[in-house]
């Protein structure tokens, strides 16, 4: 006869507890983690800026250089830094502001239906810009984008000069497009023939994009044109629609067309 020991009960007991003190464990890390994966997550965004604005320097920290770096917040709706007034309205508080939770409530953001190039459905109206300043003049700024490829949403940020329309770096910092194809938005190779391209035209409309293929340099838009993303059409297109979208009448252009003609204040 098999003892009391064995019983299905007994067993079920056993699992039960083991499952119980497993789950407070678990827990109890997750939350002692929490600070040091909250302060990780800020560092590599840290990190992802200045890597787009051609600031990461051997010997430094990154926090150390990001001193360099203001962080303002554009109201997209008028194309104009938020004042301290909306920012309050909107229980905005910069050094804390998500503008990917932003986008997700409807008092802070807009529906694109009908109007969304970049497949993002929800437009935050405010957003980060990350300036770099030399004495009271801007030096470059940093502006986050995203839109959607194949397989994912792409998260990243593209840096301009301080005529708001030479790119000085572009890059993804999170995606999950095809490995070897459309994945190859990761490739520094690629990242690299941003650098020098215009985003706007003589008209000032949004224009660059990626070429089918590689850019003809005798083709007068080249200055416009980088090359696309072999193998990865849609992914190519993806990053043509969110670049323009957010360099665009809907996202940035307000702003930077403002830049170009008045200044920072």
């Amino acid at each position: 006869m098999a003892s009391s020991n064995d019983s299905i009960k007994k067993t079920i007991i056993v699992a039960l507890s083991l499952c119980l003190v497993c789950s407070i464990f678990v827990a109890a890390a997750a939350v002692g983690l929490k600070p040091i994966q909250n302060t990780n997550k800020d560092l590599d965004r840290k990190r992802n800026i200045l890597s787009a604005a051609s600031m990461l320097e051997p010997g430094k920290s990154v926090d150390e250089i990001f001193k360099s770096v203001e962080t303002r917040i554009v109201n997209l709706q008028t194309g104009q830094f938020a004042t301290q007034e909306e920012l309050q309205t909107a229980g905005i508080n910069v050094a804390t502001f998500d503008q990917q939770a932003a986008a997700k409530d409807p008092s802070l953001s807009v529906s694109l239906k009908g109007n969304d190039p970049a497949g993002i459905k929800r437009r935050s109206n405010f957003s980060a810009v990350y300036l770099v300043k030399s004495g009271d003049n801007i030096d470059r700024i940093i502006l986050p984008v995203h839109g959607y490829g194949l397989w994912s949403t792409m998260y990243g940020f593209m840096a301009l000069k301080n005529d708001f329309n030479t790119v000085i770096g572009f890059g993804f910092y999170d995606q999950a497009e095809t490995p070897g194809l459309g994945g190859e938005v990761d490739n520094p190779n690629w990242k690299a023939l941003w650098k020098g391209k215009k985003v706007y035209d003589d008209q000032g409309e949004a224009v660059i994009q990626l070429a089918k293929g590689g850019v003809d340099s005798s083709d007068p838009k080249a200055m416009y044109k980088v090359d696309g993303l072999s193998g990865a059409t849609l992914t190519s297109r993806g990053v043509t629609h969110l670049v323009q979208y957010w360099l665009g009448q809907e996202g940035f252009g307000p702003f930077l067309s403002q830049l170009r003609s008045e200044g920072v204040q």
